[in-house]
């Protein structure tokens, strides 16, 4: 843009850093972040905060973000407190968590993901009274999570999958093929931390399960999912590739993501 002449604008911003938050380029976010008013004279809005905010905490800087939140020169919404309250948990710093989901809970959200990551936050670190406050304001609202469902196809053969419901025609075949997956999985550490039964039955392995047992060997198994994938089920994803030998290519709420021998395209930014 800058060579052909045409000037960047706000849109421009908000996709490029959102871009390096996803891609974990910490240093060249910064530089563009600057950029903006220093090079073009465009005042950063609340929409370039959240992103710079995300690129920070996502790569761990998780201080300097919430330098950041403070001293911005605008009120931080559901979504910047939001992928602050994200990146915390993945970094497993409790006391920010607990900070944080403190003032994200002070406005009641509206997003159902966000009482998800609330109720998921406190129960890591034992607030069960907390839980129970998340889930009786979204009984208030009339929230719902919005069921998980995946879509593959094999062959000619088209099939939609519903989190925690294995077709009939389909049960034992998948199960014992997950199960013998999962065996795989534990011999090289896979170590499940939450309930096992119900991540066993998320929409996205059920449908990569069929799609491998499916679909001629050594083809790539296409998955696109209504929601965002998972911690575990990233993990997951990550064993069956290496196990299988297989490349498996799933479409989440947030991006693309390409499994294969072991390790993701997304390089655990997403």
């Amino acid at each position: 843009m800058v060579r052909a002449g045409v000037k960047p604008n706000e849109v421009t911003f908000v996709g490029l850093i959102y871009a390096c938050s996803h891609a974990g380029l910490v240093q060249k976010g910064r530089q563009l972040f600057n950029s903006m008013k220093q090079e073009y004279g465009i005042n950063p809005g609340l929409q370039h905060y959240t992103c710079y905010l995300d690129l920070l905490s996502r790569s761990g800087y998780l201080s300097e973000a919430e330098e950041l939140i403070t001293a911005m020169p605008y009120e931080p919404d559901e979504a910047t407190w939001g992928a602050l309250l994200s990146a915390c948990k993945k970094h497993n710093d409790s006391q920010m968590c607990l900070r944080v989901a403190g003032n994200l809970l002070e406005l009641r959200p509206k997003d159902p993901s966000t009482y998800i990551l609330l109720s998921n936050v406190y129960a890591v670190n034992g607030k069960w009274d907390s839980v129970s406050k998340v889930r009786k304001l979204m009984a208030e609202m009339e929230i719902r999570k919005e069921p998980g469902y995946s879509w593959t196809e094999a062959g000619k053969e088209f099939r939609l999958f519903h989190a925690g419901e294995v077709p009939l025609d389909l049960r034992e075949e998948i199960t014992d093929f997950l199960a013998e997956l999962v065996s795989g999985m534990r011999k090289r550490g896979y170590v499940q931390h939450e309930k096992e039964q119900h991540l066993f039955l998320h929409s996205e392995r059920l449908a990569v399960a069929f799609g491998i047992l499916k679909s001629p060997p050594g083809s790539v198994i296409r998955v696109v999912k209504n929601l965002r994938v998972c911690g575990d089920c990233h993990t997951v994803m990550k064993f069956i590739s290496e196990i299988t030998r297989r490349k498996i290519v799933v479409r989440d709420a947030s991006r693309f993501h390409h499994f294969e021998g072991g390790t993701c395209s997304c390089s655990e930014f997403w």
